[in-house]
């Protein structure tokens, strides 16, 4: 369930460029802006927004909640500076609050069920299970079908698989179902080994291919989900309890007698840091009481591996339940709590700064945050060399309006970067192409697609995509970099050229 949190004013900050990034505002510096002023219609508020891999920021209105907003970086590449500009609504009686979504490999956007759905929103709970999929390159929407025999969806856990398919957890019971984004139908997949049903459970993809889940009802029990196998096995204990105390209380979601939802809890976020470790949040206290929250860490490599052991203690009185976590460019975690952003450095929070909003990592490797207007802020510190994309094979010269392919290593980065309590996934782990002039200094974002793997982390592993210069790219001599999780790679030097050579 989503928690909506009233949104807090920022100090502003003013500076230098970080590194390795796009000219920005210095290092743990906030800059508000309103960029309505700016040109084209904005979103009168935002609920979420999601990295397209054009670069452009697709955003849903706060109210209504059909409508949706893009926001496109200037020709400097600032996005402080960017234009909005709306798109398609959704279909005609779909409008969620608070569900599943996944941005595919071939770079649409999926959104399916919703905790809630206007006309009615947020009362009584609905649990819609319709869809939809929006297409970039058209600005639309279509709908979505629902997994076979599934009435109820809601605000539901999913993730990306290495092979491009979209997992998804049905809120209600143990079943799960994964997404062909080629035919765009459902199949239903073995769920026999999952502990407990998937209500507010969030999960994170892992190096290795596999899914990582602390479950809500069964806390501190976990489990991990092997795609190659369909099946879910538990791991044991999470060590520190993460969970929130029992609500208990029936929540009606339909006509029936037993259409009721009993809360298991809330649970917080968990990212996957670029030293293997997952940093996994605890919600309200478990005693039931105002007081500290807690946190375990999950080891994916190493002597602990496939072990919990308990982290530190949250700051704030509330927990981390139904609130985001970002992996930033230099590998901290910035946690939304009460009170404020925190950052955790792997081994303790510290207070960074008041924040507003939803977040999204851009590919400057600043967040942008939504909520009372719209906030900038670019954290401390820069990526590890060997955290970077390599970019091997290239083309040497590129036209406008063509497609090309592009080969390298670590395209995806090393985490799927964002994470929710459970629903809204609005990941950033696929590569996005950017293109410098090198006269002008002007930048454009070509759109990526048919990434050949969705899996995070793949080291020394050759991957690809295939981008597409767009037709308003300046001709002459240019940067070319790849970006994931708002870290790029070292340039290469490309030709643009009017005519094929």
């Amino acid at each position: 369930m989503r928690l909506i949190v009233a949104a807090a004013v920022v100090t502003l900050v003013a500076g230098c460029a970080a590194a390795a990034t796009l000219p920005s505002r210095s290092a743990n510096a906030f800059v508000s802006n309103d960029l309505a002023v700016r040109g084209g219609t904005a979103p009168r508020g935002v609920a979420i927004a999601f990295l397209l891999t054009d670069g452009t920021v697709l955003a849903q209105n706060e109210n209504p909640e059909s409508e949706w907003f893009r926001l496109a970086p200037d020709i400097h590449g600032s996005y402080q500076d960017g234009t909005w500009t709306q798109v398609g609504s959704l279909p005609s009686g779909y409008a969620p609050n608070a569900y599943a979504s996944q941005v595919l490999a071939d770079g649409r956007l999926v959104i399916i069920g919703g905790e809630y759905n206007q006309p009615g929103n947020h009362h009584p709970l609905q649990l819609t299970n319709l869809g939809a999929i929006f297409d970039p390159q058209t600005n639309a929407w279509t709908a979505l079908g629902h997994p076979a025999g599934w009435q109820w969806v809601g605000d539901s856990p999913s993730t990306m698989l290495p092979d491009g398919r979209m997992l998804l957890g049905q809120k209600l019971t143990k079943r799960d179902a994964v997404l062909d984004p080629k035919s765009l139908q459902w199949t239903n997949v073995s769920d026999a080994s999952k502990a407990d049903f998937n209500a507010e459970e969030g999960w994170t993809l892992l190096p290795d291919g596999t899914v990582l889940t602390a479950d809500v009802r069964d806390s501190p029990n976990s489990e991990i989900y092997k795609p190659t196998a369909g099946t879910w096995t538990s791991i044991g204990t999470t060590v520190a309890n993460l969970r929130s105390p029992y609500f208990g209380k029936c929540v009606r979601y339909g006509n029936l007698p037993r259409d009721c939802y009993h809360p298991p809890g809330e649970i917080g976020p968990a990212i996957l840091r670029p030293d293997g470790t997952v940093l996994a949040t605890g919600a309200s206290p478990s005693a039931g009481t105002n007081g500290p929250a807690h946190t375990a860490i999950y080891h994916t490599t190493g002597r602990l591996a496939g072990r919990w052991a308990a982290g530190p203690v949250l700051p704030g009185a509330y927990g981390a339940g139904d609130t985001y976590a970002v992996l930033t460019p230099a590998g901290d975690v910035l946690l939304f709590l009460d009170g404020g952003l925190w950052l955790f450095n792997g081994s303790r929070f510290k207070n960074v700064q008041t924040t507003v909003g939803s977040p999204l990592l851009l590919p400057t490797g600043e967040l942008v945050m939504f909520g009372l207007g719209t906030t900038f802020y670019t954290p401390p510190g820069k990526p590890q060399a060997r955290w970077r994309p390599t970019i091997g094979t290239y083309p040497a010269s590129v036209v406008p309006g063509h497609t090309y392919k592009i080969t390298g290593t670590q395209f995806n980065g090393l985490s799927q970067a964002m994470a929710f309590g459970d629903e809204y996934q609005n990941a950033t782990s696929y590569p996005l192409v950017r293109i410098t002039n090198s006269s002008s200094g002007n930048v454009y974002y070509a759109r990526t697609h048919d990434h050949s793997t969705m899996a995070v982390a793949t080291g020394t592993k050759t991957v690809w995509t295939y981008f597409d210069v767009p037709k308003p790219v300046a001709a002459g001599k240019s940067t070319l970099v790849v970006v994931a999780n708002g870290i790029a790679s070292q340039p290469v030097t490309v030709d643009v050229v009017t005519i094929r050579r």
